[in-house]
């Protein structure tokens, strides 16, 4: 049973910078596409960037240019570097993988906020 564990959530003003971090169990991280999506309040859930076991990418346009996914296979993780950070980012921000089925991790909060 694949589990996902997100990290590096937390306040920071507009126009600073996060990184997020997703730490996966199991075997065979590698061959899996992982994902970011976000939450905010009163909103369903969006995709905000992908990649995939060969490291290509795919992102929202909304933040296209201030946000980028990578992964390190070796430590079965997925990080997403934010910068430039707007209010409008302000969300729960969730780990994801379709094995068989969709895993979620338990999401870690981003607030954006001066």
């Amino acid at each position: 049973q694949v589990q996902l564990v997100e990290s590096g959530g937390g306040l920071v003003q507009p126009g600073g910078s996060l990184r997020l971090s997703c730490a996966a169990s199991g075997s065979m991280f590698s061959i899996y596409t992982m994902g970011w999506y976000r939450q905010a309040p009163g909103k369903q859930r969006e995709l905000v960037a992908q990649i995939t076991s060969g490291s290509s990418t795919n992102y929202a346009d909304s933040v296209k240019g201030r946000f980028t996914i990578s992964r390190d296979n070796a430590k079965n993780t997925v990080y997403l570097q934010m910068n430039s950070l707007r209010p409008e980012d302000t969300a729960v921000y969730y780990c994801h993988v379709d094995i068989l089925g969709s895993i979620w991790g338990q999401g870690t909060q981003v607030t954006v906020s001066s």
